[in-house]
């Protein structure tokens, strides 16, 4: 059985992996997703991997699992322990040397969200609401009890510092897309994967949180990749 490690994504706690890890649970596996200290003004990219490696401790066969900007603290948890798989859920890849304050420009995601919206018919400078934008093929339930109890403040200290791998780290990676995000269009996130991974991402339904709208066919896709390895 496996330890899956899920690292959520900025202004939220970990709360959103619960059906998740209720599914992988169920299946047998362990399961851990620490809180990151998000909204702590003196914790940057060293802290968030520490508060997952203090998570982890002495267990082995380590699935990582980065949702959003999760994924610029999953490689760097991947680089200080010995992982059989990173899973980059809907995430973003980050470069060497580049700070979190610099992917949105870089990879062009401005524009390109931009675009998106038009083809859904949204008007220049309409300002969506989380519901709308980041989980609108989330059960209406589970949405309303994110909105009202799970967003956080988020410190801009990861920001601003670079981020400090040299290169990606020696670890199977795998991409999973969620083809319905409104927040990561799916065209941008094929392009900035095929630039920054050289790979093609895998693909199933889901908004950007697709660990509270599908954690069965997710659970299942997590499964089927250890299962290749």
């Amino acid at each position: 059985m496996a330890t899956y490690v899920l690292i959520h994504g900025a202004a939220v706690d970990s709360w959103y992996w619960g059906p998740l890890a209720a599914e992988l649970s169920d299946r047998g596996h362990d399961v851990i997703a620490p809180d990151l200290p998000c909204d702590d003004e003196s914790a940057g990219l060293a802290e968030y991997m520490d508060t997952v490696l203090k998570a982890i401790g002495e267990r082995t066969d380590l699935v990582v699992v980065a949702h959003s900007f999760g994924g610029f603290t999953g490689p760097l948890v991947c680089d200080r322990v010995s992982a059989d798989l990173l899973v980059m859920l809907q995430a973003q890849v980050p470069r060497p040397g580049e700070s979190p304050g610099q992917w949105w420009d870089n990879t062009g995601y401005g524009p390109a969200r931009e675009e998106a919206a038009r083809r859904r018919g949204v008007a220049d400078g309409t300002e969506e609401d989380t519901l709308s934008l980041v989980l609108h093929d989330t059960p209406a339930n589970l949405a309303a009890e994110f909105v009202a109890e799970h967003q956080r403040n988020q410190a801009p200290t990861p920001f601003g510092k670079p981020w400090p791998l040299d290169a990606w780290p020696n670890v199977p990676t795998r991409f999973l897309l969620s083809s319905d995000d409104r927040f990561f269009p799916p065209e941008f996130m094929r392009m900035m994967v095929a630039e920054r991974l050289g790979s093609q991402p895998d693909e199933m339904p889901g908004d950007h949180c697709p660990m509270l709208g599908h954690p069965k066919e997710l659970a299942d896709r997590l499964e089927a990749y250890c299962a290749e390895l």
